[in-house]
């Protein structure tokens, strides 16, 4: 797909698309099971990326095909007292536990491309592009442990599951942490 335009934002230049991010994420997660779901609410993802915008380390990559937003990803530098990554105890390797004390691991947040693209590698190159671009040698996620395909994809790009599944609020529904360590060389 040679006519995708890849672009980055950080911090808060992300708020002249935010509109977009939000359009985005309304079509993705309009289907069962998130319909209706007060935590997959527009709503409660805009408060979410509000709030993320203001971490540390925020970026957003974006994919676009004639103009269109097509696909996002977008992520911060992970606390290390954040309380799904504290609640995974010693499930955490120990390289990864000292990482994020060092503010050295990238907690990518979301990821998502239209429907109408998925199948064509957009969200494989979303999260290439924002993992090659960051300070932080690791990257941790979570994932809805039934959300396929992309709970299958995260292990093929290189992710390893750690420790139990996880809530990130009492309303939310699980998920599985993940890491991927280190590429040789960085």
């Amino acid at each position: 797909m040679n006519d995708l335009e890849l672009r980055h934002y950080r911090g808060t230049a992300a708020k002249e698309v935010l509109d977009e991010l939000v359009a985005v994420y309304t079509v993705v997660y309009d289907v069962p099971p998130y319909i209706g779901d007060p935590f997959f609410s527009v709503e409660s993802f805009a408060e979410r990326l509000q709030g993320a915008l203001e971490m540390n380390g925020f970026e957003t990559v974006t994919a676009r095909l004639a103009g269109e937003m097509v696909g996002l990803v977008h992520g911060v530098t992970l606390p290390a007292d954040r309380a799904w990554w504290t609640s995974l105890g010693e499930a955490r390797p120990a390289e990864a536990l000292a990482a994020a004390e060092a503010g050295q691991v990238f907690w990518l947040r979301e990821l998502m491309v239209l429907p109408k693209y998925t199948g064509q590698g957009i969200g494989r190159r979303l999260h290439d592009e924002v993992v090659a671009g960051r300070e932080e040698p690791w990257t941790a996620l979570t994932c809805i442990f039934d959300n396929e395909p992309a709970r299958s994809a995260y292990p093929r790009w290189g992710y390893e599951v750690i420790g139990g599944r996880i809530k990130h609020a009492p309303e939310s529904p699980e998920y599985d942490a993940m890491i991927l360590r280190p590429a040789q060389g960085r």
